[in-house]
């Protein structure tokens, strides 16, 4: 009898930690590996920030605080979400957490009873249908077609919804595609959600400020404000502001949800760091200057990587609107196979292909619900993404 929990059969690890992992331990073996795995911005935090973090700590604020955030950084996060998304929360409806996956994670441990379905849509980032597996709750996959941009439509949404439907789950600017929802695409769902009242909306906006060129982004309570009190709206400083390993994400929801997830948190991880508290509220309460010029180097990156792609044979290459990923077809090189004899069978054998022959790390598409694709995040310097397209489409070129 196995000493461990049988939910862990549920469960996967997390395929973009693992690929990372393992260019990372490539690269101390010598091999010469470029990562485009991880998720994380190559910008440094912001010094202010930091700056705001050292006073904190000269000031003695490393003490316990509140289990979920600190009244001032409650505050900050509310003023955010009136200032940038036009919506209304008070202090009891703000919860602060060590991450948005956290965040995520609470609120489905707070409200799933086993059976009850959970809608993603795929492309999905990895960690959503484990956890809700993990709180005993059943993920419902629904396609979104590469012809749609990868998001749902309201004739997909509406087929996916049944009396068990508890939340959907929207990532918009999408992490793996980068695919976001405009207003008038947003009021489609939204006018589908109106008319199934028993069902939630969780929106993870954790990349809200990473958009280019025209795109304006919306949330869907900012869309459709009689949605608000069915609306956990999700976000954190991790992706904007560079500040990934500070841990901090963030949400504005019904206070009756908000506070069981405080019950939650309180009997997991206690409050967040208190250093990090103070840096997050730094983050959203300083000027940011500096998010222009970081946005205009994430829009080159991806305006060369996504051209580049479209010149290897067999990939094709859609240009998304936000956050820093691409999410190429790989269709064109299934069936072929390596100088060496190795079959290309899936996305899964592409990517390893790639990796052993190139030395260049990418996120099967599997990993996200859909194949044959595969991600690349071009969160790192325009050079590394030169090195690696060349390098991807000298692999294309040898396949036969």
């Amino acid at each position: 009898m196995s000493f461990l929990a049988t939910r862990l059969s549920r469960i996967k690890p997390s395929a973009t930690i693992a690929v990372s992992a393992k260019a990372r331990d490539l690269k101390a073996a010598g091999r010469d590996v470029i990562g485009l795995g991880a998720g994380e911005p190559d910008f440094d935090t912001p010094n202010t920030i930091k700056d705001s973090a050292i006073e904190a700590i000269c000031a003695g604020e490393t003490k316990y605080t509140n289990v979920d955030g600190t009244p001032d950084l409650k505050a900050a996060v509310a003023a955010k979400f009136k200032r940038d998304n036009g919506l209304d929360y008070a202090t009891d409806q703000i919860t602060v957490s060590t991450g948005g996956k956290q965040v995520l994670y609470n609120a489905l441990m707070a409200t799933l009873d086993p059976g009850d379905e959970v809608i993603i849509p795929a492309p999905y980032w990895v960690s959503y249908p484990d956890m809700v597996l993990l709180a005993e709750g059943e993920p419902v996959i629904v396609d979104c077609r590469a012809e749609d941009g990868f998001l749902l439509t309201p004739e997909t949404l509406e087929a996916a919804i049944t009396p068990k439907t508890k939340w959907l789950i929207l990532n918009s600017p999408s992490n793996p595609t980068g695919s976001a929802y405009d207003r008038d695409a947003m009021k489609g769902l939204t006018d589908v959600l109106m008319r199934r009242d028993h069902v939630h909306i969780m929106t993870d906006d954790i990349y809200e400020k990473l958009v280019y060129g025209n795109f304006t982004f919306v949330t869907p309570a900012q869309v459709e404000p009689g949605l608000t009190e069915r609306t956990l709206t999700v976000n954190g400083v991790s992706k904007a502001y560079a500040m990934t390993g500070w841990r901090i994400g963030f949400a504005g929801g019904s206070p009756e949800l908000i506070k069981a997830m405080a019950k939650i948190q309180s009997q997991s991880t206690s409050n967040p760091s208190s250093v990090s508290q103070a840096a997050a509220l730094a983050a959203l309460t300083q000027p940011e200057d500096y998010l222009p010029e970081r946005n205009a180097a994430f829009m080159e990156r991806r305006d060369y990587v996504v051209d580049a792609l479209n010149a290897c044979e067999g990939l094709a290459c859609q240009r998304p609107d936000g956050a820093f990923y691409v999410f190429p077809s790989c269709a064109g090189v299934i069936d072929k196979a390596t100088p060496d004899g190795k079959a290309i069978e899936t996305d899964e054998d592409f990517v390893a292909a790639l990796l052993e022959a190139e030395g260049v790390a990418v996120v099967q598409g599997a990993a996200f619900g859909l194949s044959p694709y595969f991600r690349i995040s071009y969160a790192t310097s325009l050079d590394a993404l030169k090195d690696a397209c060349a390098r991807i489409k000298r692999f294309c070129a040898s396949l036969t």
